[in-house]
């Protein structure tokens, strides 16, 4: 493999490309951001710029206007510094000390394995490249980089209401270029905690472990809609069969990761009777082909294995299998309403983010988002109901608010005026689906004019994440020419 300073050397815009491949070196797992916020607070003190962190590890970067703009409204530059740590399971590769690998593929950048974490460390490194030029032109500039974005939007949620002087902010966490988005939907999260007991296994079983992978996973929010498979769903299909026409004994099960993502991969450890074995693997089989067939046009490299294991000593106990089957069975995964009045958006969804195995509980983790604060409310309200039904235990996050559209924004004005002027056609003025910390900055911040954009991205969340090269550029030539205007 070429060494990272070879794979990136050529790619432009080069300082963009170079910040990039800095950020790729620092270890950057959401909610483990010290070595990335010490390196970014460092970095606004060696350019001799106005650098400050937060007691969270937000850091905020000034620089001043450049001749002409002194009188002009301040703008915000705002990127996360965290990234989403997936990788495929058969990777060797340890996110809290590795640095990322990557890979050039075509007109794409990915990475080996893993994820790359261009979302959202492109948007960092163009921040960077914008701080450090002294020939561009715009108005005094604030970097708000800030942590834990993919897991709870902490660093945006905790931030102070008088650390800004901006009136602008241009969020650079958007995955398609040629939009720009202008709203987003809330989120909150779910878990259930259902106790069991471990009990001594059946005798005369023989031991095999099911599990389903290669599934496509994605953005939980994003991705929700398009039909793509959900690991522990279809691993749940195959256990409730096996514990009502198998005597199938569960010991072990492990489903999904992060609560952003689609669950790629499930497995679980389970006993047979012998004399069901053969019964047994003709049901996984038959169940495996079938569930290949129902999503054969959004998951064609889905996998269904069974192999044999050794014998576990211990089972969880027969009552909590049951409700636990039967509980995956009934909670609810995907779309739970359209938008009424956005074409083909999706208003309200949940996701069955993972399925974990601690010492005396198994733990369900959800997430629901909504552009509807009472629909989210209720989604949440709809898990919980069926988690208690359950008997579990249920806990909510605090969740964050959605960002509520602005038509009239003068900032998008500029941006689309910019677009068309420089790619000859109009871009897209969208609301999505996924989480946005400008949500949570514009509760703190109600008069911020806001807008959101950046260069194209696919399978975020996932080892498959990849980043559209030339998008790049494109993305920084309407920046600068947007901070021009922005006078």
């Amino acid at each position: 493999m070429k060494q990272q300073k070879d794979i990136l050397k050529g790619l432009k815009p080069e300082r963009v490309w170079h910040w990039f491949g800095e950020i790729m070196q620092i270890p950057r797992p959401s909610k483990h951001e010290e070595r990335i916020s010490a390196w970014l607070v460092q970095w606004g003190k060696d350019h001799g710029l106005e650098t400050k962190s937060d007691k969270l590890g937000n850091v905020l970067i000034r620089k001043p206007a450049s001749k002409g703009y002194e009188k002009s409204p301040w703008v915000a530059l705002q990127a996360h510094m965290d990234m989403v740590c997936e990788k495929n399971s058969t990777k060797q590769f340890d996110f809290m000390k590795d640095a990322i690998q990557p890979v050039l593929d075509g007109e794409w950048l990915t990475a080996d394995g893993t994820t790359l974490g261009a979302d959202d460390g492109i948007g960092v490194a163009a921040i960077l490249a914008i701080l450090e030029d002294p020939k561009l032109q715009h108005p005094a500039l604030e970097a708000l980089i800030t942590v834990d974005e993919e897991t709870g939007l902490t660093g945006a949620n905790g931030l102070s209401k008088s650390w800004l002087k901006s009136e602008v902010l241009l969020n650079f966490d958007d995955e398609d270029e040629g939009e720009y988005c202008i709203g987003c939907a809330g989120g909150i999260d779910t878990v259930a905690e259902m106790d069991y007991k471990l009990v001594a296994a059946p005798k005369g079983c023989k031991a095999f472990i099911v599990k389903v992978s290669g599934l496509v996973g994605g953005h939980s929010g994003d991705d929700i809609n398009r039909g793509r498979a959900n690991a522990n769903k279809l691993l749940n299909r195959i256990l409730w069969e096996g514990t009502y026409k198998h005597s199938m004994r569960l010991a072990t099960i492990d489903g999904g990761n992060l609560r952003n993502a689609i669950a790629r991969e499930a497995e679980a450890l389970v006993c047979v009777p012998e004399d069901k074995v053969r019964a047994f693997k003709a049901m996984v089989t038959k169940m495996g082909k079938a569930m290949v067939f129902e999503f054969r046009s959004t998951e064609p490299d889905m996998e269904f294995s069974l192999r044999d294991a050794d014998m576990p000593k211990k089972v969880v106990d027969a009552d909590t299998q049951e409700r636990l089957v039967n509980l995956v069975y009934a909670c609810a995964h995907g779309v739970l309403a359209m938008s009424r009045e956005i074409e083909n958006f999706v208003e309200t969804s949940t996701n069955l983010a993972s399925i974990k195995m601690e010492k005396t509980f198994i733990r369900i983790a959800t997430s629901q988002r909504s552009s509807v604060e009472s629909a989210k409310q209720a989604a949440a309200a709809k898990l919980e109901a069926t988690f208690r039904l359950a008997g579990c235990r249920v806990s909510h996050s605090d969740g964050y608010p959605g960002w509520t559209p602005n038509p009239d924004s003068r900032v998008l004005k500029v941006g689309v005026d910019v677009y068309k002027k420089m790619y000859g056609k109009e871009p897209v003025v969208r609301a999505i689906h996924a989480g946005l910390e400008c949500g949570l900055i514009g509760e703190k911040y109600p008069q911020m004019d806001m807008i959101s954009y950046g260069p194209t991205l696919r399978g975020v969340h996932s080892p498959d994440e990849r980043i559209e090269i030339k998008t790049v550029e494109m993305f920084w030539n309407q920046t600068l020419e947007i901070l021009k205007r922005l006078k």
